[in-house]
């Protein structure tokens, strides 16, 4: 089950991108993977007054925020960091992260959900004390034996809009191809140094079930007179704000990194080709065929976001003030490397 996203934080008549299905895909997906039935997909939902929106609490705004106490159901030990299931004292259930993928995870969805992109609603709880804990072993280290914890990325569970566990997409396969939806999507990572771009292509079905996962997800919204909604995104934007590389050089909310790389975000443009110094999974098919087009058009909402909305969602996502000065330099330093592409 995933969070909903609340409708009440797009414009009141979203513009939304939508495609239908497309020919023949340009590269090979698991055949366990089931084809969606015919309705809407959709990427991008145009956030409205970008310059209002609050980078705070993000897309689950100020009243969704986790409420204590917090109640232990499980350890969920998918991926590779230290996770908990808990049940907060709404009923709301919550997946609660920690290590170094919690902070990048908070900031770059409220990044990308600023820019009109669907995100799961999570918030960065800086401290708290979660109940009935017991039988922990990954997040032993992370969890104190009274329950108690620090920067904890709590992500929302919820019935809908309904996660599709057997549905995925890839960077290569998707009814986006072309668009300067996808193109402005693709930029984000690059601007957030998100290196973990794992696609379908990564899913591999076993007995035991899936040996490897996808970043991409699709949820599946109310109906309506064009049949189901169908929401693409990125669902895991953990290896963000450090350096993008290989496995020897790659980080994770790591400013000194990320600062020392951006000099090189942006390598300049042939013929209308925007050229990347990004390095990450899949990687030609991220930094490749991007169009000054479509860095102007993705820069009509980022370019609208202020520094104090910069500031305050990093701070909100557990940044301290000597990162929270490195970040807005070297975040503004590669938007400006953007807005010059295109004067």
């Amino acid at each position: 089950m995933r969070p909903r996203q609340p409708k009440a934080l797009f414009a009141a008549e979203a513009v939304l991108v939508i495609g239908w299905a497309i020919g023949a895909a340009q590269t090979t997906v698991p055949e366990h993977l089931k084809k969606l039935p015919a309705g809407q997909n959709i990427l991008w939902q145009d956030p409205g007054a970008v310059e209002t929106l609050d980078l705070v609490y993000g897309i689950g705004g100020e009243a969704n925020q986790p409420q204590p106490p917090y109640q232990f159901i499980e350890e969920e030990l998918s991926g590779t960091t230290p996770k908990v299931k808990v049940k907060d004292a709404r009923g709301t259930t919550w997946v609660v992260k920690w290590g170094e993928e919690a902070k990048p995870s908070a900031f770059a969805t409220r990044l990308a959900w600023a820019c009109g992109y669907t995100v799961e609603t999570e918030y960065l709880i800086s401290r708290g004390e979660i109940t009935g804990v017991h039988g922990l072993k990954r997040a032993a280290s992370s969890v104190q034996k009274d329950g108690s914890f620090i920067d904890g990325r709590f992500q929302m569970r919820a019935d809908h809009p309904k996660f599709l566990a057997d549905h995925n997409w890839a960077w290569t396969s998707n009814p986006f191809l072309g668009t300067p939806e996808l193109n402005g999507l693709k930029i984000l990572i690059m601007l957030l140094s998100n290196w973990d771009t794992k696609d379908a292509r990564d899913l591999a079905n076993t007995p035991a079930g899936p040996a490897s996962d996808s970043n991409l997800a699709i949820f599946q919204d109310a109906d309506d007179e064009h049949g189901p909604r169908y929401l693409y995104f990125v669902s895991d934007w953990g290896a963000s704000l450090g350096k993008w590389g290989g496995a020897p050089v790659r980080s994770k909310w790591d400013c000194k990194g990320y600062a020392g790389q951006s000099s090189d975000f942006v390598q300049g443009s042939d013929n209308g080709i925007v050229r990347w110094g990004y390095a990450g999974k899949h990687n030609d098919d991220i930094v490749k065929n991007i169009r000054v087009t479509d860095v102007k058009w993705l820069l009509q909402y980022l370019g609208r976001i202020t520094d104090e909305q910069l500031r305050r969602g990093l701070a909100s996502s557990g940044a301290t003030p000597d990162e929270l000065d490195c970040y807005m330099r070297s975040i503004r330093q590669r938007v400006n490397q953007l807005q010059a592409l295109v004067r």
